[in-house]
């Protein structure tokens, strides 16, 4: 793979009309701000991130978490493409100097499949094909259809909603450039190849897309013709991965302090961790200059995500050739400095035996779990059978833009997917009590 070809400005759905525009902005700049001022982008804002949507406590929900992600995101992208430029002057006249835009851009858009409360959601509609009522449809569909439905995964159903077009949509979705598209897709392969790690970057559907953007970039195909798609990750993958694992680990620990699941030593001690030796008094001094506790943790938050940016742009450039050759291994975070990936790990470590296992935590994901797969159920009955009288209430209530009358069964249950992966948590949860007459609308 080769830098020239994998940063392009070419529009997914509209390459007969590309040509340069006489503006400020870049077709990458562009990118970010049609996500931003997208109602899939808005609705991150009612979706669960780890804990409970916030009560006296404000956590983090899908919506910061994203524009946290593009942050670092964007952070990484600038300081990678000064590092590339300097070793590659030859590339000065490409578009390496727009990593930023498009890794912050990436990091916009890689949750905005994700359905609602949080992984729960995702876990919902899998084992509702896998272990519950929808294993009747096995034999109705194909073994790729199959193994989409019961791998369902939130950033496979993003690529689906930034290039499928939606009954009026524009063509192409949302009509992203080819190289912030190809970022996103985290797992470059189909289900058929997801494994026991049940991960997948596109569904069936949109597997032809996948492949015209991966083709036009370059990017290395590792499958041969016949078997299941797979190609080598897009360069930019790496580091849109590192934003989001850096920012859910670090701002998880953060928001567990705040709801009191772990005590201001702990906090502190586990972000003085990403610290030098020879730094730390330096920066204990600092921290003491502020007297509330929480500007303290947020100044050590800081100074952890510096930390973390600064390794993983070290590693990226390391393993810069490995990475273009598609032999590079693991993440950014997996292959960093010793010190950092310690106090990294030991967050991790934490996180999963104080945070993920808390009360409230398997609360929300017992919850949402019940809604999910009760609301999946009563649609994919509604559109088998949309003669039914109760089928047709429920029918009424999906946007048009759903292709709920799809010719194929994998068409219509993709539609209700579509739909219950676009609600966000509370209109999950009210559409659930309506339907079960635990909740009728105000007279």
């Amino acid at each position: 793979m080769n830098w020239k070809r994998l940063i392009s400005n070419k529009r997914f759905g509209l390459e007969s009309l590309h040509a340069s525009r006489k503006e400020d902005r870049t077709e990458f700049q562009r990118d970010y701000d049609r996500l931003i001022f997208s109602a899939p982008f808005r609705r991150l804002q009612n979706k669960t991130q780890v804990f409970p949507l916030p009560g006296s406590i404000f956590v983090h929900n899908r919506l910061t978490h994203s524009l946290e992600v593009s942050c670092v995101g964007r952070s990484l992208g600038n300081n990678v493409a000064a590092r590339l430029l300097a070793l590659h002057p030859e590339l000065s006249d490409t578009h390496l100097s727009e990593i930023g835009a498009i890794v912050s851009a990436a990091c916009l858009a890689h949750d905005l499949g994700n359905p609602p409360f949080g992984h729960s959601g995702e876990k919902a509609i899998g084992t509702y094909f896998s272990e519950g009522k929808g294993q009747s449809l096995r034999d109705r569909l194909s073994e790729a259809e199959w193994e989409d439905l019961t791998h369902f995964e939130g950033n496979a159903n993003a690529f689906r909603l930034l290039t499928h077009q939606f009954q009026g949509r524009r063509p192409g979705g949302f009509v992203m450039t080819y190289s912030t598209l190809a970022s996103i897709v985290k797992y470059p392969y189909s289900a058929r190849l997801a494994g026991k790690k049940q991960k997948f970057g596109f569904f069936l559907t949109e597997e032809p897309s996948f492949v015209t953007i991966a083709e036009e970039l370059g990017m290395a195909r590792l499958s041969q013709e016949g078997a299941p798609v797979c190609y080598a990750r897009h360069p930019l993958v790496y580091l849109v991965e590192a934003a989001d694992d850096i920012c859910y680990q670090v701002m998880d620990i953060e928001d567990a302090y705040k709801l009191k699941i772990l005590s201001e030593a702990e906090t502190k001690e586990l972000f003085l961790g990403f610290v030098p030796d020879d730094r730390r008094s330096h920066v204990c001094e600092i921290c003491q200059m502020v007297q509330d506790a929480n500007e303290q943790i947020a100044y050590l938050r800081s100074t952890a995500i510096g930390a973390m940016i600064n390794a993983c742009v070290d590693t990226f450039v390391a393993h810069e050739s490995d990475i273009l050759a598609g032999t590079f291994r693991g993440s950014l975070i997996q292959q960093m400095p010793l010190p950092v990936r310690q106090a990294y790990e030991h967050c991790s470590h934490t996180a999963c035996s104080r945070i993920y296992c808390s009360k409230d935590v398997l609360d929300i994901e017992l919850a949402g779990h019940r809604v999910i797969s009760i609301l999946v159920d009563l649609m994919i009955d509604a559109v088998r059978f949309p003669e039914k009288a109760y089928s047709q209430l429920l029918i009424q209530r999906v946007s048009p833009q759903y292709e709920v009358q799809a010719p194929t069964l994998y068409g219509k249950i993709q539609a209700v997917l579509d739909y219950i992966s676009g609600m966000t948590d509370v209109y999950a949860l009210d559409l659930y009590r309506k339907i079960n007459g635990n909740s009728l609308p105000a007279v």
